[in-house]
C-alpha cells in the first residue's frame, strides 16, 4: 500500500482516504496497449496491441551512460526546438562567406581570396584583385568525427567510415534545464530508438508568482510512429499549460485542458498515415503514447496523467514519500477490483498492458488530475516506466533520488537515469524533476 499523500484533493475520481488521487482503471475498458516495458498482453477478452519486438538490435555503442551521470559531451546537437543536450556544440558556421561582398583595403573579407595577376612583360608587379567568394551552398562542411574511435569520419547514414560505429542520434540522449526544472531522457540499452519525450517550462501566474511545468510522454512501441506521438503530445501539453496559466486558469483545469490538447495532437497523426494503412482501418494501430505532467506553484502541486507514466512526491526531509498517480494498466485494474494483490498483479506477464492512452484508437479518453498542498518543501519526480521499473515503490524512488535533488535537479535527473541504466536499461528512460518550494510561513496546508 502506498503511503499517504500531502493533503489535497483529486478532482477526477472518487475520494480515497489514504493515497493521493487513486484512479482505478475503468473495468469496462475493452482494449489495452501492451506497454513498451514488457511483452505483456491484455487480459482475456480484451485485445491488446502486441508488444513489438525490437527489430534492430543496437550496434556496439559508446552510448551507455555511467552510473550517476548519463550526460556525454559527444552527443549530437539538437535540432531547433528540441530539448537541449548536454555538451552539444553550438550549431552554425562562423564567418560564412557572403557572395558579392567587396574586398576591404585593409584586410580581405571572410571567404574572399586575394590572388596576384601575372606581371605583364616590362611591367612591374601585378595588382591584387578579389576572387568571387565560394558558394556557401556547396562549401564543404567540417566532417563529423566518430564518438567511438575519435578519428573516423561519419558518413551520411550515421556510421563511422573507420570503425563502423553507429553514432548517437538526436533523441538518443536529451537534457534540458529551465529555471528550477530539469529533465533527462535516454534511449536505454536495449531499444534501437528513444520513443520517450518531455517538455519543461516556467511562467508566471497573473499575480506574478512563478510556476513550473513538466510533461513526460512514453510512446507505445506496439503502435505506429510512437516517437512522433510522444513528441507531439509533450509539446502540445506544454504549450497549452504555458498559455493557460498566465491567463488565470486554475492549474488543475489547465492540466485537464493540456491533456486534451495532447490527445488532439496525437489523434492528428493518425490522419497522416500512409494511404495503404488508411484504406481499410484508418484508426487501427494509430500512433499512441502515455502522458504525465506536473504543475508547481508557490503553494499548490497539480498532477495529471493518462497511462502508466508516473509522478512521485519526495519531501526533502524524506518523510513518507508518495506515489501521486495510479496506472491505467491491467495490474492496477486487478488490484483495484480486489482480484489480486499488488505484488502478484505486477509479477504477472500482463501487468504492463495499459488500459488508457492517447491516440485515435483509444476507446475512451479519461484524463486524471489531482491537486495537493504539501506542507514542506520537496521535489516532484515525473517519469516513464523506464525509470520506475527500477524503483517502483515510493520508498524505492525516494532512496534513488539524491538528497540535494531540489537544489540540483539536473544532476539528480542524470543520477536517476543512471540508476535505470545500471539496472539493465531495458526501456527508454525519461525523468523530469520539479522542486516544490518551502511553504510560506502562515500559509499552512489545506
Amino acid at each position: 500500500m502506498h503511503a499517504a499523500a500531502p493533503s489535497g484533493s483529486a478532482a477526477d475520481g472518487p475520494p480515497h482516504p489514504t493515497a493521493p488521487g487513486p484512479y482505478p482503471a475503468a473495468p469496462h475498458a475493452p482494449t489495452a496497449h501492451a506497454s513498451n516495458a514488457t511483452t505483456g498482453t491484455a487480459s482475456p477478452g480484451a485485445p491488446a496491441h502486441p508488444a513489438a519486438a525490437d527489430p534492430h538490435p543496437p550496434a556496439p555503442s559508446a552510448h551507455t551512460a555511467p552510473a550517476g551521470d548519463a550526460a556525454s559531451a559527444d552527443r549530437s546537437a539538437p535540432s531547433p526546438g528540441a530539448p537541449a543536450q548536454a555538451g552539444a556544440a553550438p550549431t552554425g558556421a562562423q564567418g560564412a562567406p557572403v557572395r558579392g561582398q567587396p574586398a576591404a583595403s585593409a584586410a580581405p573579407p571572410a571567404g574572399v581570396r586575394l590572388d596576384r595577376r601575372a606581371p605583364a612583360e616590362g611591367a612591374g608587379g601585378g595588382d591584387d584583385y578579389p576572387l568571387q567568394a565560394p558558394d556557401p551552398r556547396v562549401a564543404a562542411e567540417p566532417a563529423a568525427v566518430c564518438v567511438a574511435c575519435r578519428a573516423g569520419r561519419v558518413d551520411d547514414d550515421g556510421y563511422c567510415e573507420n570503425c563502423g560505429h553507429a553514432q548517437p542520434r538526436e533523441r538518443d540522449h536529451m537534457e534540458q534545464e529551465c529555471g528550477p526544472v530539469a529533465a533527462v531522457s535516454d534511449r536505454g540499452l536495449r531499444h534501437h530508438r528513444n520513443e520517450d519525450a518531455f517538455a519543461v517550462g516556467t511562467t508566471a501566474l497573473p499575480d506574478g508568482s512563478p510556476v513550473s511545468v513538466a510533461v513526460v510522454c512514453d510512446g507505445v512501441s506496439s503502435a505506429t510512429r510512437p516517437d512522433e506521438a510522444s513528441l507531439a503530445a509533450s509539446r502540445a501539453a506544454n504549450a497549452s499549460l504555458l498559455d493557460a496559466l498566465p491567463r488565470g486558469t486554475h492549474p488543475q483545469q489547465a492540466m485537464h485542458e493540456a491533456i486534451l490538447a495532447a490527445s488532439e495532437a496525437v489523434n492528428a497523426l493518425a490522419g497522416e498515415q500512409p494511404a495503404e494503412a488508411d484504406e481499410h482501418a484508418p484508426q487501427q494501430n494509430a500512433p499512441a503514447c502515455t502522458i504525465v505532467g506536473a504543475v508547481v506553484t508557490a503553494g499548490l502541486l497539480v498532477v495529471g496523467w493518462v497511462g502508466d507514466s508516473r509522478a512521485y512526491w519526495i519531501p526533502v526531509d524524506r518523510s513518507p514519500a508518495v506515489r501521486l498517480t495510479e496506472d491505467d494498466s491491467w495490474a492496477a485494474q486487478m488490484v483495484a477490483a480486489g482480484l489480486m494483490g499488488e505484488a502478484e498483479a505486477y509479477a504477472d506477464h500482463r501487468a504492463h498492458a495499459i488500459t488508457g492512452w492517447l491516440g485515435a484508437d483509444a476507446y475512451e479518453l479519461e484524463p486524471h488530475t489531482a491537486a495537493f498542498k504539501p506542507d514542506r518543501p520537496g521535489v516532484v519526480v515525473v517519469c516513464t516506466d523506464g525509470l520506475w521499473n527500477y524503483a517502483e515503490s515510493a520508498d524505492e524512488m525516494a532512496e534513488a533520488v539524491p538528497a540535494d535533488a531540489a537544489a540540483r535537479p539536473l544532476h539528480a535527473a542524470r543520477v536517476l537515469v543512471g540508476h535505470a541504466l545500471d539496472g539493465g536499461g531495458h526501456d527508454n528512460v525519461t525523468v523530469a524533476l520539479v522542486p516544490f518550494p518551502a511553504v510560506p510561513q502562515g500559509a499552512g496546508s489545506a
